[in-house]
């Protein structure tokens, strides 16, 4: 119990590491580009702390017209309508709605014995209810990532998972990208998941 314990908090401190990693990362190349004036696609880089990634995120999803691709390490449903993940449920059902291809990936934790295992087993039942697409990721790997893609456009990378606490309360930093080679990139990352979870 305690090994494991001890293994979720180093995978814990290594996905924060790689978050910061990657933010600073993609940050970087992204104000790069646009300072440089690359003459491929354009590139609009905008930090969300905190409570500012959920307004960001609903006006992206209610504004997507062909494709929501979603990779989140904890999504957590079901608690109460008016929670903010709750809320975004019903606006990426209403994407569904439209028309646009709304596609989830979860981690699956190889088990419903854990917290988030079932937390993510019930966030992809009413997912489906609603016509998402939903996926878990292959019990041989932890998928610790909180990725968005809308319309192969927009991309968001960051701290934030689907929960109460990081939607509303903790201190949390995501970006939101919008450069179309970079959303076709990580799109197809995504697709890896989902491949390798076969």
């Amino acid at each position: 119990m305690k090994k494991t314990r001890m293994i979720q908090k180093v995978l814990a401190a290594a996905g924060i590491i790689f978050i910061a990693g990657s933010i600073v990362f993609l940050s970087e190349a992204a104000m790069r580009e646009t300072s440089e004036g690359s003459t491929g696609d354009s590139c609009d880089v905008t930090p969300l702390m905190n409570e500012a990634f959920f307004p960001a995120l609903l006006q992206a999803v209610d504004g997507a017209k062909n494709e929501i691709f979603i990779t989140m390490y904890s999504f957590k449903t079901g608690v109460h309508p008016a929670s903010y993940p709750d809320r975004l449920l019903e606006h990426l059902a209403r994407a569904v709605k439209r028309g646009v291809h709304v596609k989830v990936i979860l981690e699956g934790a190889g088990e419903r014995q854990n917290d988030l295992s079932r937390q993510n087993f019930k966030t992809k039942e009413l997912l489906e209810k609603r016509g998402v697409k939903v996926y878990l990721d292959s019990p041989k790997r932890t998928t610790h990532v909180k990725l968005i893609v809308v319309d192969q456009r927009l991309v968001f990378v960051g701290s934030h998972n689907l929960t109460p606490s990081a939607l509303k309360h903790n201190n949390e930093v995501s970006i939101l990208i919008e450069k179309p080679d970079l959303a076709q990139n990580i799109r197809n990352y995504m697709l890896t998941i989902i491949e390798e979870a076969k």
